[in-house]
């Protein structure tokens, strides 16, 4: 393995500390320049490899350049078919659907619509906003305290991180924060109290069109909602005819087991956004889920350039192909076993104010009480030393995430973990 002397690897850095925006972000904590990926591993052109804890933020669940969804693009790529078509009618958007409905909707007795939104899952919240407005004919949204839900405007609206909001200059005017079942309000029931506020004529609170909730508040924290609580509120919006819309861009298509993360509940929202790994290969796509009967756009009305990727539509549709081929479900909960015995015996184990939270393929180790933010991140410099990525979450950036591929062959998994508990001790003995 080759390494590169620090004021050489500077040098080949400077280009984008001369020309790239300063709002770049992962590249600040992940400082190489990555040429190779395949699988779990990505390469370095300097000649090291890393073990990848953060997937692309959950775009990446069948891993990089993955075989089997690769040579379905390129076949089609070779075929000279049809690359960008805006909403028209193609062969690739057509498998797709067909094969999305066979092997998700119809076996989980689910009628949605889809909804091709632009290329990033902020666009679909986007359009689930702006629809549920239109429909129930109210202004207000109800969001939850930690929640993210992307960066353009009307998402920042409902997301709870006020340092974003104002780095648009965007408020949360006609969106009211209910509080999340988190710290001490675990102990508090929240559904009761929103269900007050929703009664009470004196709460100074109108009736929204929506609330749009996470299960798993990834970047939020790792903090995962109980199921009870997820039923609760699913009786409690047809109770006050509100729609609800959940939020399944990073912890849907599989991170969770099941293919929606709200499976586990057995409840069925009014409308789903799907991002990130619903093109199975890392390219710009998203979904909105739609019951038939709130699906009120007139035609136009909600558009987007690049809402007809055909190279998504044809690696989403292998994507679904290959996850019945190697019984993904299964794989995720066999993997999910030893990530939480690992993180609990070995990890959790170290301190009682270390907190582990997860469910599937995400975890998070919660410092927020054993050294906070400063640990957090010489926690994750120390591991990306070491040859592994992986990012912080949550308040403060006090949470270690771990969010590798749904396919990370198990050796590598555990070896990935093992450098986790080397950084712990070697922060905590410097």
């Amino acid at each position: 393995m080759t390494f590169i002397p620090l004021q050489q690897e500077s040098n080949r850095l400077n280009i984008f500390e001369k020309r790239e925006s300063n709002v770049r972000s992962y590249c600040r904590s992940f400082p190489e320049i990555f040429h190779r990926a395949k699988g779990s591993i990505v390469y370095s052109d300097s000649g090291r490899e890393y073990i990848d804890f953060l997937a692309g933020a959950g775009a990446l669940n069948y891993g990089h350049n993955n075989d089997y969804i690769k040579e379905k693009v390129i076949s089609y790529l070779d075929s000279d078919a049809i690359a960008h078509s805006l909403d028209m009618y193609t062969v690739a958007k057509k498998d797709f659907i067909e094969k999305f409905s066979e092997s998700v909707l119809i076996p989980k007795n689910l009628d949605y619509q889809i909804q091709f939104c632009g290329p990033t899952g902020t666009n679909a919240v986007e359009a689930a906003l702006k629809l549920a407005k239109k429909i129930k004919k109210r202004t207000g949204i109800f969001s939850f305290m930690g929640a993210y839900h992307g960066m353009t405007l009307g998402s920042l609206s409902v997301s709870g991180n006020i340092g974003m909001r104002l780095g648009g200059m965007v408020t949360a005017n006609n969106v009211t924060f209910m509080p999340y079942p988190y710290g001490f309000m675990e102990t508090f029931d929240t559904i009761t109290f929103i269900e007050s506020v929703l009664n009470d004529v004196n709460s100074g609170i109108e009736k929204p069109a929506a609330i749009i909730f996470e299960t798993v508040q990834a970047e939020g924290g790792v903090i995962v909602a109980p199921i009870e609580w997820m039923q609760r509120l699913r009786t409690l919006c047809d109770e006050h005819d509100i729609l609800l819309i959940c939020d399944d861009i990073q912890v849907g298509c599989g991170r969770t087991g099941a293919f929606f993360s709200f499976e586990r509940a057995n409840i069925v929202p009014d409308m789903v956004v799907l991002s990130k790994s619903i093109s199975g290969y890392g390219f710009p796509m998203s979904l909105l889920l739609i019951k038939p009967e709130f699906d009120t756009w007139e035609p136009g009305e909600h558009t987007g350039t690049f809402r007809g990727n055909q190279l998504a539509f044809v690696a989403g549709t292998a994507a679904l192909e290959y996850r019945k081929i190697i019984n993904l479900e299964h794989e995720v909960k066999v993997k999910e076993f030893f990530l939480k015995n690992f993180l609990t015996d070995e990890i959790a184990s170290i301190s009682e104010n270390i907190k582990i939270r997860g469910i599937g393929m995400i975890w998070g180790i919660d410092l927020m009480n054993f050294g906070g933010a400063v640990f957090a991140k010489e926690i994750a410099s120390r591991c990306f030393e070491m040859g592994l990525i992986i990012e912080r979450v949550g308040r403060n950036d006090t949470v270690i995430k771990l969010l590798p591929p749904l396919t990370i062959e198990m050796s590598i998994l555990q070896k990935g973990c093992s450098i986790i508990k080397e950084a712990f001790y070697n922060c905590m003995n410097k």
